[in-house]
């Protein structure tokens, strides 16, 4: 029985056909990290991953002991036999496997311009591209975009492990058992590790009333108060087997002024509006103009997307915004944050954020992020 991961590849085998593309060559390394190369092959990364239109897949890991626990794919070679140089590495399997001269190659979309010319000199007898829009990277934004039954499982498991946190973080904060950024931080992962999670999904933004004005504060999480009077907010993911939440609370103790209470009213009010439109076939700028429209009916605007989606990384396609080149449609199999808020440099801010699911007939809500007031 053919694998998820042999299921992936065969579907990207299909588009790479259709446009003649022989080779595509995957890279995840530090400075250049691309998690598509664990999207195909079950490996956690630092590797090169080489597809061929024939379907065979031929990793290149930095450690190799983990690639033949982990990885799933035909041949493992390990990097140390090509100098530990990626162009080395990708032409020497290129040849070896005895591709056609004049194959059309494609590699990384990210991959830096000198790098590139060292690829087009090396692979002469070929056709390298590297394209970040209408390519083969592209089309596997697409393909990750839309989750399969293992990975809405393994993110639903993310999804609820957050929940307790969040229902612990109120409790602990409320007690006095959480007084600082760095108790918030600190006691997120450790929950998360003694849950048997991976770890955090991205490092934890913990700002107390006295940082909430930021968007991401700087540093993330000091050892200020958190949980005083006025507006805090937490933001953390939880990963589990590789694939992580992203969620946000806002935390309003004590007697709010009104110009707090209306962030948190508007916040609430946007959120509701482009909830109302997460379902299949509706273009997500279209669900971040909803917010937009809440905000500006106030006179206010919000200086981030309205969400994004979530898997191997915290952001990945599709976006959620309104810029006018936004052509994300919302998709069936879809996992997406929607993270309306609003931020002030006196009153500080307000930002509420939940994963959801894009169902067949609309959406389902996978975490119970909120308001807490104190």
């Amino acid at each position: 029985m053919n694998t998820m991961y042999q299921r992936r590849r065969a579907d990207l085998v299909t588009w790479m056909a259709r446009n003649s593309i022989s080779v595509v060559v995957l890279e995840d390394t530090e400075g250049r990290r691309e998690k598509a190369v664990r999207y195909f092959s079950g490996h956690p990364g630092d590797a090169l991953l080489i597809i061929t239109i024939t379907g065979h897949a031929v990793l290149c890991p930095w450690d190799e002991n983990l690639a033949e626990r982990m990885a799933d794919v035909d041949v493992v070679i390990p990097y140390s036999e090509y100098g530990r140089h990626p162009v080395t590495a990708a032409a020497g399997i290129i040849e070896k496997i005895g591709v056609p001269a004049n194959s059309r190659i494609e590699i990384p979309a990210h991959t830096p311009y000198p790098l590139f010319l060292q690829y087009a000199g090396t692979l002469m007898d070929h056709v390298v591209l590297c394209r970040e829009t209408g390519g083969v990277f592209a089309e596997i934004s697409r393909m990750r975009s839309i989750k399969d039954e293992y990975e809405i499982t393994a993110t639903g498991a993310a999804c609820a492990l957050s929940d307790t946190i969040t229902g612990l973080l109120e409790k602990h904060i409320g007690s006095g058992k959480i007084k600082t950024e760095i108790d918030a931080a600190l006691f997120i992962e450790r929950t998360i590790r003694e849950a048997g999670g991976d770890g955090i999904g991205f490092e934890t933004l913990a700002a107390g009333s006295s940082r909430s004005y930021a968007i991401h504060p700087v540093p993330a999480y000091t050892h200020a108060k958190i949980g005083t009077d006025g507006l805090s907010i937490i933001d953390f993911g939880v990963m589990i087997d590789g694939y992580t939440s992203d969620t946000t609370l806002t935390i309003a103790t004590g007697k709010l002024d009104p110009a707090q209470e209306k962030l948190i009213t508007l916040v609430e009010k946007a959120y509701a509006a482009a909830l109302a439109l997460y379902k299949p076939g509706v273009p997500t700028r279209e669900a971040a103009l909803a917010a937009d429209g809440v905000f500006k009916k106030a006179k206010k605007s919000m200086p981030h997307a309205l969400g994004h989606g979530i898997g191997l990384e915290p952001h990945e396609g599709p976006g959620i915004r309104n810029r006018e080149d936004n052509e994300w449609i919302f998709e069936k199999g879809m996992v997406v944050t929607l993270e309306p808020g609003l931020y002030d440099p006196v009153y500080g801010g307000c930002r509420l954020e939940n994963d959801i699911l894009i169902t067949e007939d609309g959406h389902r809500v996978l975490t119970k992020s909120r308001i807490i007031r104190l």
